[in-house]
């Protein structure tokens, strides 16, 4: 089974005018503000988002690489992450999620608290995070060199590198705001950080060659 993530109205869910979408903070308050035990289903969550929704999908995917249990955040947040990446790698347009995965997500009081710690440095962002280059967020070439860059990103998530799944957690969150406030300076940014992570937990100490080797075998075996 599977599901569809309708993200062609963005008023759908939110009632906003397709020519304001909100930005990251009044998304994010929108989220939180409610009752904590409420569950959040994603494609209730991702419904109406338009061109935020893959922001949308990778912030949330990131959460659980904070996670302060060593093995589980990666787990969770490395395939999450790249069901991104592989969005953006082949072009596609409307979100695609398994039927048992649209219908999970977190709890609203998970939100909450994850609001609460980065919004020191989210008013920080805001100062210099701001729509310009969208070329770099629309172009179907750069959009697939994003999707590359954060399939990458998520199997080094999902390998057992000790100590970087907040580093990783931390990088994704800030691919996500520039996706999300569609801002290609921040992105381009985000691409040097990412080279940069890929080669020295990547490339450097064989653990992604190893893997993307085993991933392609099993996907031609």
């Amino acid at each position: 089974m599977r599901a569809t993530v309708d993200t062609e109205d963005p008023t759908a869910s939110t009632g906003r005018a397709t020519s304001a979408p909100l930005g990251t903070r009044e998304l994010f308050d929108a989220l939180a503000s409610g009752d904590g035990e409420d569950h959040l289903r994603l494609e209730d969550l991702l419904a109406g988002l338009s061109r935020q929704v893959f922001g949308m999908l990778l912030f949330v995917s990131t959460l659980p690489a904070f996670i302060p249990i060593p093995g589980v955040g990666g787990a969770i947040s490395g395939p999450a992450t790249m069901l991104v990446g592989v969005h953006l790698l082949v072009g596609m347009r409307r979100l695609w999620l398994p039927r048992f995965v649209a219908r999970r997500g977190p709890r609203r009081s998970t939100l909450q608290a994850f609001q609460r710690v980065i919004d020191p440095w989210l008013t920080r962002l805001e100062r210099v995070v701001r729509p310009r280059m969208t070329a770099v967020i629309e172009h179907r070439a750069a959009s697939m060199f994003t999707g590359l860059l954060l399939v990458l990103l998520g199997i080094l998530l999902a390998l057992p590198i000790p100590f970087t799944n907040y580093l990783f957690g931390s990088l994704l969150l800030v691919y996500a705001f520039a996706l999300l406030e569609r801002d290609g300076g921040l992105m381009l940014a985000c691409w040097i950080a990412g080279i940069v992570a890929i080669v020295v937990f990547g490339i450097l100490s064989g653990t992604l060659a190893a893997a993307a080797t085993q991933w392609l075998g099993g996907l031609f075996a």
